[in-house]
């Protein structure tokens, strides 16, 4: 309820609409960026720009911002406090994080007011380079990241392109408007258009219920879990190794080695986030080969002699 004679308020000026070195001052606001310990680029994303901000501020981005990350060994993109921005914006961010020049098609978007469908697909080709598909993408969320930055999470965890770690989204709209009922002083606030959601198939979406983390903590905990993860990522393919030498060396039924190894290096890591899910993973993938109950990995913690220097887990 409005107790006024003026028509519904207008939206606020959009970006484009401002000069560009207005722009560049928003864009500082509402992005930022940094190289964290352990060569760890990290994007922190406030409210997500449109195709004509991208289009005409892109070499600026990728010259003072995106190259400075493409050295980095693994990507925490922070979507926390983002709770909307423009959905012409999407396929820029999820192309730098798509690999190859192949198109994919990520999103339909069906608008009520125009009574129209817009698909989303990836662009061909970027300005600048894309981030290596052999690297970690880690999506921070919070209970407030909303809108399209949710269509962004979505698309990016069903991709399987980024470990999403954080809170459950806000299960939001994609846009809003703000719509005077008849001649009188009540405005109604509704979504007016919604994602089809062509990559979860069956036309179910995060709006409404929002899209769950693969590893649910608390918000302001979440770059701190997205670090161990990475840092326990990063430790995989030395413990895969240890445990190759390891059945190499050790192992008795050695008619059965050369099939373990095969095993250990044809398997997908891609969704290992923890000790566990890499002690349950391994075990599974070396008795479906061996088929022997006594070859087992376990997580060992620190060893509590004081004589002794502590260790970490162990394969």
């Amino acid at each position: 309820y409005k107790p006024s004679t003026l028509e519904a308020p207008q939206p606020a000026p959009t970006l484009t609409n401002l000069t560009r070195e207005e722009l560049l001052a928003q864009l500082q606001k509402s992005i930022h960026h940094e190289v964290l310990e352990g060569n760890v680029g990290y994007l922190q994303v406030d409210d997500l720009p449109s195709q004509e901000v991208l289009s005409e501020l892109g070499g600026f981005l990728v010259t003072h911002m995106w190259r400075q990350l493409m050295n980095t060994s693994a990507l925490v993109l922070d979507l926390r406090d983002c709770a909307g921005g423009h959905i012409s914006g999407i396929p820029y961010f999820i192309s730098y994080l798509h690999p190859g020049n192949t198109v994919m098609h990520v999103d339909t978007i069906y608008d009520r007011p125009s009574n129209t469908t817009t698909e989303i697909w990836t662009l061909p080709n970027v300005l600048g380079e894309r981030y290596s598909a052999d690297k970690d993408v880690v999506v921070l969320t919070s209970g407030r990241t909303g809108g399209v930055a949710e269509d962004i999470v979505y698309i990016l965890k069903q991709m399987r392109r980024g470990i999403v770690v954080g809170e459950r989204t806000e299960g939001g709209a994609l846009d809003l408007q703000k719509l005077r009922i008849g001649q009188s002083n009540f405005f109604l606030t509704l979504p007016v258009s919604r994602s089809l959601g062509p990559l979860g198939g069956g036309g179910q979406t995060w709006e409404g219920s929002g899209v769950l983390p693969c590893v649910g903590i608390p918000a302001e905990q979440a770059l701190e879990k997205a670090l161990a993860i990475l840092t326990l990522r990063r430790a995989l393919p030395g413990v895969v190794l240890r445990l190759q030498e390891a059945l190499q060396d050790y192992y008795t039924l050695v008619d059965r080695v050369p099939g373990l190894l095969h095993r250990l290096a044809s398997m997908d890591y891609s969704a290992v986030v923890s000790e566990e899910d890499l002690v349950t993973k391994l075990n599974a993938g070396l008795q479906a080969v061996s088929e022997d109950p006594r070859l087992l990995v376990r997580v060992t913690g620190p060893r509590e002699s004081s004589s002794r220097p502590e260790t970490g887990p162990n394969d």
